[in-house]
């Protein structure tokens, strides 16, 4: 029997019925050979992958244009709360007409969907995404698996054929989203509002699922012809298989690697390599691309049209900020932080909460560090300001080098300046939140150096509203340090903002809680400078005890009910500072003189001693709000998860936008992904 009898037996039917092997003599090695090609023929289906990569396309194209449109109907209710305030209206941040309350009803109900987060309790490792990133990813995920199985059921021989080209399609698809998602430079951020750092978390996902196509392309494709025991021949005669294995090898690699312990072991190696390998992806995925699919390559052209133009809109704005380069002045700060003041000839316009990939050559050539800007163009002259915790690596050095060049005075908080070092800025970049100053109230929340974020808000708000009239009518300000010298970082900016704010009758709340500082929280055994005759419940956080002078305090304790059941006085003085503690459930108010509290604490602030409880803070600031409260936190992954969890739950039960007449709650956490 020659092979064209074969073929009419069997193998390829001329009748359209599906493909089968009777009559395939696979011992000959002609009959084989022509039925693995007739097993992987897919003219038809090549035709068909390209239409659902086109469906996959319309899909995101939708999403997209979804958050496009509530980016623009948010920034349009800012502009008329703004004109409301210039107006004198009553409550210029509430809803006024049908499409904005229609706008904070949805809205509403979306932050309630998905602002929760909660992560594992002690696990460095295993991150949670919030509610609404997991339900992006899942419906993302579900898409996808929806166009690679609908109408994709082919029977006999080439099923299996069929399913692994459909994910090849949708996985070359893929490339142009993952490119787009990358970049700091790019439509989806432009036109959605979000912030390249967030879309960066969806990058990563994007390369998983680009990961889980191909597999699926590799495992149905060994199922097609390994079914007939052609896998040997498909080796050895396939020119596809040289080129593919090397492709997925290089595309499990960069998925492995940008793994939070990995990405974070040396970040300056994993942007290298990353690159590299990238690079390397996009060359072997063009050699293993069929030819008789070459038209496909317009999802390879496209995502390195992308790159390259983020990488020249980038590398344009670094040459320019950077043709008269700034000088980086470093100060040593209590609690290992570091003060860099930069004065910059080209960057002097940026939104509050920007940041910048700062590179200073002499403490590591190549190496950028992002660094939020902790100022405003309207405060300390214009200049940069940046405050950086010393951890390892770029920080660890700039804080060693600053300390080491200026001695840090014994009773001082603050060490005289270091010598300037050329400083090489790209950016700045983010400020993707909301404009704060179009709020009723506002609730900044941060930890530690977070208050590099909270703080521009606030002088930036401070600032307009010497000029103009705005919505906002209360904020508070709230930072949780480990020790009470830490306010001298940002006390003068504290100070000056108050004064403005309190100019223009806006009420400004600043609450400083303690969190592990023997000075503030107790005395220690053994030390007599310290007395305090109470007994505190350390659960509940760090005992409000506070020295003055050698043997002088003065204490409150009152019990939960909020009597009061002692007190210790203490001499007086012109200078009062009050000082309260929810958590352990005491309250002091302490005099002193010139000596030791001043240089200590801030006295436009209120200090507490242990954590605070944000659910309760939120709740009373939103029960005194009479339009909508904005909320943005930035600190600790447990603050943040913290803080929103708090943000829900006050929506839910308050019903907010429901009818109930309680106003809406933004919140921006603001994080480096997860």
């Amino acid at each position: 029997m020659d092979m064209g009898d074969s073929m009419m037996m069997g193998g390829a039917p001329t009748d359209g019925s599906p493909l089968n092997a009777s009559g395939i003599d696979f011992s000959n090695s002609t009959q084989a050979s022509m039925f693995l090609g007739e097993i992987l023929d897919d003219t038809e289906f090549q035709v068909e992958g390209n239409m659902y990569a086109r469906n996959f396309w319309y899909g995101v194209c939708a999403v997209i244009a979804t958050c496009a449109f509530f980016n623009f109907a948010q920034k349009a209710t800012f502009r008329i709360r703004m004109r409301a305030a210039a107006s004198n209206r009553l409550r210029p941040a509430s809803p006024s007409n049908i499409f904005t309350t229609s706008i904070a009803s949805i809205t509403a109900v979306a932050r309630e969907a998905t602002y929760s987060q909660w992560t594992p309790i002690h696990s460095r490792l295993v991150k949670v995404p919030p509610v609404g990133t997991i339900a992006l990813v899942v419906v993302y995920l579900a898409w996808v698996i929806l166009l690679e199985f609908v109408n994709n059921n082919v029977e006999g021989a080439q099923h299996f054929t069929s399913l692994g080209v459909r994910a090849a399609w949708l996985a070359v698809a893929q490339v142009p989203l993952l490119i787009l998602l990358a970049g700091k430079n790019n439509l989806i951020g432009a036109v959605s509002g979000v912030g390249y750092e967030r879309l960066n978390v969806l990058h990563r996902w994007v390369s998983r699922v680009l990961l889980f196509l191909v597999t699926l392309h590799v495992i149905f494709l060994h199922l097609s012809w390994n079914a007939y025991d052609l896998g040997p021949l498909e080796y050895a005669t396939d020119s596809c298989i040289t080129t593919g294995w090397p492709t997925y090898a290089i595309l499990i690699w960069m998925n492995i690697s940008t793994i939070a312990p990995i990405r974070n072991f040396s970040y300056e190696f994993f942007v290298v390599q990353h690159i590299i390998t990238f690079f390397g992806f996009i060359i072997a995925v063009m050699m293993h691309l069929p030819s008789t699919a070459l038209y496909s390559r317009v999802y390879i052209y496209i995502p390195i049209a992308l790159y390259l133009i983020d990488r020249i809109i980038r590398s344009a704005r670094f040459a320019w900020n950077n043709v008269r380069p700034g000088r980086a002045t470093m100060t040593a700060l209590e609690g290992g932080v570091t003060r860099i003041t930069i004065q910059s000839k080209k960057i002097k316009n940026w939104k509050a909460g920007s940041h910048v990939f700062l590179s200073i050559p002499k403490f590591g050539i190549g190496q950028s560090h992002p660094a939020t800007i902790a100022s405003v163009p309207t405060s300390q002259s214009g200049d940069l300001v940046f405050l950086l915790k010393s951890h390892k690596g770029f920080t660890s050095r700039l804080f060693k080098t600053s300390s080491n060049s200026s001695v840090l005075p014994k009773e001082a908080s603050v060490s005289t300046p270091s010598t300037s070092h050329l400083a090489l800025i790209d950016g700045p970049y983010g400020s993707s939140h909301a404009d704060f100053a179009c709020f009723d109230t506002i609730f900044l929340i941060s930890g530690s150096t977070g208050a590099t974020f909270t703080l521009p808000i606030l002088l930036d708000i401070a600032h307009r509203v010497q000029a103009q009239k705005l919505p906002i009518k209360r904020i508070t300000f709230l930072w949780i340090v480990k020790n009470t010298s830490w306010v001298s970082w940002i006390s003068t900016e504290l100070s000056s903002a108050t004064e403005k704010l309190n100019a223009a009758g806006i009420e400004l709340d600043i609450r400083v809680h303690v969190t592990c500082d023997e000075d503030f929280a107790g005395a220690e055994d053994g030390d007599a400078g310290k007395e305090c005759d109470c007994e505190c419940d350390k659960s509940l956080g760090p005992c409000c005890c506070i020295n003055v002078d050698e043997g002088e305090t003065v204490r409150e304790i009152i019990d939960e009910k909020g009597t009061k059941i002692s007190k210790t006085a203490s001499k007086n003085s012109d200078t009062q500072v009050k000082i309260e503690s929810r958590s352990s459930g005491s309250s002091s108010s302490l005099k002193s003189g010139n000596g030791g509290v001043e240089s200590r604490v801030l006295p436009c602030a209120r200090f507490y001693s242990g954590r605070p409880d944000v659910y309760e803070l939120l709740w009373e600031r939103l029960e005194s709000a009479e339009g909508e409260t904005g909320v943005t936190v930035c600190g600790p992954l447990g603050l943040s998860s913290d803080v929103r969890r708090s943000v829900v739950r006050c929506s839910d039960e308050r019903g907010v936008h429901k009818g109930s007449g309680a106003q809406g709650v933004y919140l921006h956490a603001e994080c480096f992904g997860w």
